[in-house]
């Protein structure tokens, strides 16, 4: 994917610090993108993920719903496809004149924090997670972490979403701005609900190993295998309850970027597409970010994981029952704020998981979103 004209491209760099919603968005194996633009009011913030039963627009929610953290919906006031469509709308818009003037607004930069730093914190909230593990209180829990990087004044959100699109030809890459929610950039694998009429599609993705050069390894050992079959007991109970008919494929080795995962895809007719809401209150959080008992790991993981995840982990994407949804889990993403970013990733911790290999498997994940800030950054 090329980047359009710099008069689209600085339209949309701007947008990123306006008062306007917008998202940006490229399915797997295509090379068209996907603008959804609301053009006048506050995008609309629900309480509840079941209120987004029979809504329209592009959708972007928390792991945690909170007064902070909004479940946010932009209304598709202005919809275009390809950058031929995508400039003709920005061009016509009656403030992209003052959006070119608009600057970001500048804030204190967070203190850096060493990797060693990072890591001693984390190594504290591996061992808050891994001993309720051990004593039996959970299955599976997802421990997951954050790290900020200094970004300079002439940083393209744009430059970075068309980085990831050519990179990861196997993800859903979207760069959504709302001054709700802020400005986040995401590459991610894993689908939580895509479909339309009565057809619809979810997965259980888990278990992670890094590619070895370019040959996908296969031999998953107990730890992920035992990860990727909590994740998908947990999806297929949820497809038989909202559906019927379903069939599964899987479990399988995908490959995402420079990593691997265990998948298992389910397909289901749904029984009442007026509900879609409640289905996916049910499916978040998977226990791909959050762990088993559900409902008990989501109230521990922020009492005790050391830091807030924000949107991480939470989902996006465009809902239209009466078209097409494609909505993913928020994984591999990144908070872009004024001069530094701020990236993310998690794993599944189990009673058997070791410290060491749980932080390289984050870097590892992290390091997906490095490639797309720094182009000629290198995964070792």
């Amino acid at each position: 994917m090329n980047l359009p004209d710099i008069h689209t491209q600085n339209l949309l760099d701007c947008l990123t610090h306006s008062r306007l919603g917008f998202a940006l968005y490229r399915l797997p194996w295509t090379d068209e993108c996907y603008l959804v633009l609301q053009t006048s009011g506050d995008v609309e913030q629900l309480a509840d993920i079941q209120e987004l039963n029979e809504k329209k627009g592009f959708v972007m929610a928390p792991f945690r719903i909170s007064e902070e953290h909004p479940l946010v919906l932009i209304r598709p006031d202005v919809t275009a496809y390809d950058w031929s469509e995508i400039s003709e709308a920005l061009s016509s818009l009656e403030c992209a004149d003052a959006l070119l003037t608009c600057k970001s607004r500048q804030s204190e930069l967070s203190p850096f924090v060493s990797e060693e730093t990072d890591k001693e914190q984390y190594t504290r909230a591996f061992g808050r997670f891994i001993t309720p593990l051990q004593e039996k209180q959970f299955q599976k829990l997802v421990l997951s972490r954050s790290s900020a990087r200094h970004i300079g004044d002439d940083f393209s959100p744009l430059g970075a979403f068309v980085r990831a699109c050519n990179n990861y030809p196997r993800m859903m890459i979207y760069l959504c701005h709302t001054p709700a929610s802020g400005t986040w950039l995401g590459s991610t694998p894993e689908i939580l609900l895509s479909g339309h009429g009565k057809e619809w599609h979810t997965v259980a993705l888990a278990g992670t190993m890094p590619m070895q050069d370019e040959v996908m390894p296969t031999d998953w050992d107990k730890k992920n295998q035992e990860e990727q079959g909590y994740v998908a007991d947990y999806i297929r109970r949820i497809a038989k309850k909202f559906g019927n008919k379903m069939t599964e494929k899987g479990p399988y080795t995908a490959r995402a970027g420079q990593l691997v995962h265990l998948k298992t895809d389910f397909y289901f007719l749904l029984k009442n597409t007026d509900h879609i809401g409640n289905l996916l209150q049910e499916l978040h959080p998977t226990p791909a970010v959050c762990g088993l008992p559900k409902e008990e790991a989501f109230r521990f993981i922020p009492d005790n994981e050391g830091y807030d995840r924000s949107y991480y982990s939470g989902f996006t994407g465009w809902l239209d029952t009466e078209g097409h949804t494609d909505i993913y889990v928020n994984l591999r993403c990144m908070e872009i704020k004024p001069g530094e970013a701020i990236l993310y990733a998690g794993g599944g911790i189990l009673a058997s998981s070791e410290v060491e290999s749980e932080w390289v498997e984050t870097g590892d994940k992290m390091n997906t979103m490095r490639s797309i800030l720094h182009p000629d950054f290198i995964s070792k």
